[in-house]
C-alpha cells in the first residue's frame, strides 16, 4: 500500500506525474474496464453518428444555457 503522506511532500508536478503512471497502468489492463454487448453497441453507434456528422455538437456554453432554461 501506499503510503499517502509521503506523496504529500512531492511537488503538484510530481503528484501529476504519478497520477498518469496510475492511470497508463489501467488503460493497459483493459479488462479493468469492462462493459456489456449493449454499451458497446451503443458506443459503436454514437462514434459512427459522430463521424458521420462531427458538426452537430453543442458548446458547453449553449449545454449550460438549455439546463439553466429548463430549470428555469
Amino acid at each position: 500500500m501506499v503510503d499517502l503522506d509521503l506523496l504529500k511532500d512531492l511537488s503538484v508536478a510530481e503528484r501529476i506525474l504519478y497520477v498518469e503512471e496510475i492511470w497508463d497502468s489501467i488503460a493497459v489492463d483493459q479488462k479493468a474496464v469492462e462493459i456489456t454487448e449493449a454499451q458497446r453497441q451503443e458506443l459503436d453507434q454514437r462514434l459512427s453518428d459522430h463521424e458521420e456528422n462531427p458538426d452537430a455538437v453543442f458548446t458547453w456554453e449553449e449545454i449550460k444555457a438549455r439546463i439553466r432554461s429548463a430549470n428555469g
